[in-house]
Order: structure tokens, then sequence, then C-alpha cells
């Protein structure tokens, strides 16, 4: 039996024969039942399109203000980085990186290396540092936290209604669509047909 043809489950360690699998078919372990594969054949290009939608959703949301507050007369608005300028100008600096880092650097990151790996590859192409690339999107992926940081607009917002006016801005509705964007993303990215794909172009 060549090493080819085998599988190693990653939460058991359990060494099980790799089976083709009809499309859309799910491979899993025999004895803890963990996902082991998948068959998507248009995986990588739904994850590829839905990742090119959350960049530009990404430069919406980042470009125009989230809410709208009226309040006797007086009008205010912000964006993500204004309200982390807000944060560290009222010297919460621990929560102004915080949100700083989960909801603006890690998911343009996530969104950045899931266009970088796979926008030449659909191309017919490779580039270099793909190994690292794809290590850093396995490590900005727990750490993009849009839907909590939407948990905590909406939160603020229904706050906020009972003692002034607050109008939703584009912002808010395009990063409630980012949000489905990246999970539609990486919904659609399998490692193992990225890597397939990736040595047959070698």
């Amino acid at each position: 039996m060549s090493s080819e043809a085998l599988v190693v489950c990653h939460e058991c360690d359990l060494l099980l024969r790799e089976v083709p699998l009809e499309a859309g078919g799910v491979a899993r372990c025999s004895r803890c039942g963990c996902n082991l594969y998948r068959n998507m054949p248009e995986g990588l290009e739904r994850s590829l399109v839905f990742s090119l939608t959350a960049a530009a959703l990404f430069v919406i949301a980042n470009a125009f203000p989230i809410v709208s507050m009226n309040s006797q007369g007086l009008t205010s608005s912000t964006t993500l980085l204004g309200m982390v300028q807000v944060l560290y100008d009222d010297e919460m600096f621990s929560v102004a990186l915080l949100v700083f880092i989960t909801a603006f650097l890690m998911p343009a990151l996530e969104i950045a290396a899931f266009i970088y790996l796979l926008l030449p590859l659909r191309l017919g192409r490779t580039v270099r540092g793909i190994p690292l690339v794809f290590r850093l999107l396995h490590t900005a992926q727990p750490w993009g936290m849009i839907e909590v940081f939407m948990l905590g607009i909406l939160v603020t917002i229904s706050k906020l209604a009972a003692m002034a006016s607050v109008v939703p801005g584009i912002a808010l509705w395009s990063f409630v669509l980012l949000m489905i964007a990246i999970a539609a993303a990486s919904a659609g990215f399998d490692s193992r047909s990225f890597w397939a794909r990736v040595d047959s172009l070698r």
C-alpha cells in the first residue's frame, strides 16, 4: 500500500486508506467521526469569488460610517478606524488594540491571504511563499472576529436608540455581508484540494 493512498486522522491519529469520493462527499474517521477530507470540485473557485467579494466589502465597510447618531440637533458618525482612534485618545489602549487587530487587521490578512493563494492558482500559476501565506491564513482565521464586533455594535445601537436617533450606515450592512462572505470563503477552501492543485502546477 503506497503512502499516497493513506490518510491520518488529525484528531485520533488513526491511519486509514484514502478512498475516492463523489462530488460533495465527505470522508470521516471510522474511530472518532472527524472529517478527514471533502470532494468539492468547485470549492476553491467559490472560495476565490467570495474572497474577492469580501475584499470589496471590506473597503466599503471601512470607508463609510458605521452608524450616524442625531441628538438635540447634533449629528455624529464614525468609521471603524475612527472608533479605534477615539478609544486610543481616551487612553483605552488595550481595547483600541484589540478592536484594531480582531476587526480590521486579521480580517484584512485573511482576505489578502485567500486572494494571494487562490487567484494565481485560478490563472494556472503558482507564486512564491505559498507555505508561509498558508500558515498566515490559518493563524489569522481564529483572530478575525467580525461577528463579535457586529454583536457589540448591535448591542450599542439598541442602547443608544433610547437616547438619540441612530441611523445605520452603509458600512454596517457591508460588515454584515462581509461576515457572510468570509465565512463562505472559508467553507469553500479545502486544504487537501488546494495542495493537490498546487502540486499539479509544479
